[in-house]
């Protein structure tokens, strides 16, 4: 016989299904994931200042990406509701995204720091070109690079899933393994 929770017990969760936060966390973070910098442009932040750049690059790194379709090609990536990636994605559809490769973890951690400095500053010393269809910085060195278009936008939770038709993709480097998220870490593969 299966047992149901009771009353008392979905209460102290703080969810009607039973499931803490802490639960959930921590049986996801079994699950290794593939670790990407997701990319795209803003327009100048102070569009009357002459010595502003054109555009200004933004980035995030993102453990929640996946393929979903091969025809069309399309690849979805899940963003934290109200976060400047999601906001800047609901205004323009042009993005993209770099596979990262092992040895830059150091790119992975600095895109992810809560309070972090600003994006240009992160920018700066990383060899980055633009994409021809999405002007958004693709990061040298990486695994595979995609650029995207969004084709659909989901609300899901506390999360927007971002649905993009794939524009071009690219296997600059085939040097090395992925870096995958496990854990609450970074790992290498092997």
């Amino acid at each position: 016989m299966l047992k149901t929770p009771s009353s008392t017990a979905l209460a102290a969760s703080g969810h009607a299904e039973g499931v803490s936060n802490d639960e959930f966390r921590a049986a996801m973070s079994r699950l290794a994931a593939g670790v990407v910098l997701v990319t795209a442009q803003e327009p100048p932040l102070d569009p009357d200042d002459p010595g502003a750049p054109a555009v200004e690059s933004v980035g995030m790194t993102a453990t929640a990406f996946m393929s979903v379709s091969l025809d069309p090609p399309l690849v979805l990536v899940s963003l934290r509701e109200g976060s400047r990636m999601d906001d800047l994605l609901d205004e323009q559809p042009l993005w993209a995204v770099s596979v990262l490769a092992e040895s830059q973890r150091h790119i992975a951690g600095r895109f992810a720091m809560k309070g972090r400095i600003s994006d240009r500053l992160l920018f700066e010393d990383i060899a980055c070109t633009r994409g021809e269809a999405t002007g958004a910085p693709l990061v040298g060195g990486a695994l595979a690079t995609l650029e995207c278009r969004t084709e659909q936008r989901v609300a899901a939770g506390d999360h927007t899933l971002v649905i993009g038709r794939v524009l071009t993709a690219r296997v600059p480097s085939a040097e090395g393994g992925a870096l995958l998220y496990f854990r609450g870490r970074y790992r290498q593969l092997g």
